[in-house]
């Protein structure tokens, strides 16, 4: 396949084979999700499984509080600093 064409033939041949390319991996994305929940939900109707559906309610009960260590300050012109070694210079 030449990626580099000159002519509106090859560029349109290209084009088509690019959409043909997309629709397939699409496909091939789909498949692999519904098999990987089909398995999860196989997982989770075990009595090892009640252990993992309260594993996965504490994490996204905790996603959102965990928020790291935002730092960011406003310097003279209210612009948000973020870079760490232009915070220190600002105090």
């Amino acid at each position: 396949m030449v990626i580099d064409s000159r002519t509106d033939e090859q560029t349109s041949v290209n084009r088509i084979r690019y959409k043909i390319g997309g629709k397939i991996d699409k496909k091939v994305i789909i498949v692999a999700k519904n098999n990987a929940y089909d398995m999860l939900y196989q997982k989770l109707e075990t009595k090892e499984g009640e252990k993992d559906i309260f594993k996965l309610a504490r994490v996204r009960e905790r996603k959102p509080k965990d928020l790291g260590n935002i730092r960011c300050i406003k310097d003279n012109n209210h612009k948000v600093l973020v870079n760490e070694a232009k915070i220190k210079e600002r105090w």
